[in-house]
């Protein structure tokens, strides 16, 4: 998610209710046996180390979970699909899946997505707040109150969306399941795996919407035009399960010409799917 989970309304929390039910109601216990891939040194995006909770069936049981128990809240409120609001949202995420899918792509970046399945699928809310969150498996709700800040430049809505979607692609609500389990609900230590999540979504998230066709440098300015809605009311970085909009917007400013190299070097021809 964009905003930190205090900001969010109730629906948002539906999610980690789910995960945690789900991984309790195993014969283990709250302690999912995992196989040889949720486990292994390095199998994680960027090579690190990422434990899983859930496997590929389950998370997709999930997200269709939450997302039921999100509709039930939310529904009254959701735009139709042929509004001109979920319209262009529809359009750019389908831009984006497709991007995703890119072998080299997935190489570059060492996404785990092997054996898993996504159902990209866009919801736009009428609500104020300046939001987005997706559920495992693809399922994508845009609050109304963040396309002011978002503004008609589409590059600025792949920045949110893209971000929103790496999250999925990075399996990090069966990843936050595991680490619950392992810190034992120590409350620091869940903030510090949320923040490092999230910039791990910024860094998927540029990379997928430059290889989609976005201009990257948009992502800058998108949090650049964040901060400014932030002025007065940010809390210190430490107190938020997000970091905050100066380091986005300094680790965006590495990324971004990273981002920019491997996509013009797939478009030469020297980055081809593995044999």
């Amino acid at each position: 998610m964009l905003l930190s989970t205090a900001q969010s309304s109730s629906a948002l929390r539906v999610l980690a209710l789910v995960c945690f039910g789900l991984a309790c109601s195993s014969p283990a216990g709250c302690s999912m046996p995992a196989g040889p891939e949720e486990h292994r040194e390095g199998a994680g995006p960027g090579g690190r180390d990422q434990p899983l909770a859930l496997s590929p069936a389950e998370e997709q049981e999930v997200g269709r979970k939450a997302y039921q128990q999100v509709m039930s809240e939310l529904g009254d409120r959701v735009l139709p699909a042929n509004s001109p609001e979920a319209a262009r949202v529809r359009r750019v995420v389908e831009r984006l899946a497709h991007a995703a899918e890119i072998e080299p792509l997935q190489r570059e970046i060492k996404l785990r997505v092997q054996g898993y399945q996504f159902e990209w699928n866009v919801k736009v809310v009428r609500d104020s707040q300046a939001n987005a969150f997706c559920l495992p498996g693809g399922r994508i709700f845009v609050f109304t109150g963040i396309l002011p800040v978002i503004g008609e430049r589409d590059d600025a809505l792949a920045t949110v969306l893209a971000h929103e979607m790496a999250h999925a692609l990075a399996h990090h609500a069966s990843e936050r399941v595991a680490r619950e389990q392992q810190a034992g609900g120590n409350f620091l230590r869940g903030l510090s795996y949320d923040r490092m999540q999230e910039s791990e979504a910024d860094h998927i998230g540029v990379f997928i919407m430059t290889f989609a066709g976005y201009d990257p440098d948009e992502a800058v300015a998108f949090w650049e035009r964040m901060r400014q809605a932030h002025a007065g009311g940010a809390r210190p970085e430490w107190l938020s399960d997000h970091p905050s909009d100066e380091h986005r917007i300094r680790a965006l400013r590495e990324w971004v010409p990273k981002a920019r190299a491997a996509k013009k070097a797939f478009d030469e021809g020297r980055i081809v799917p593995a044999r």
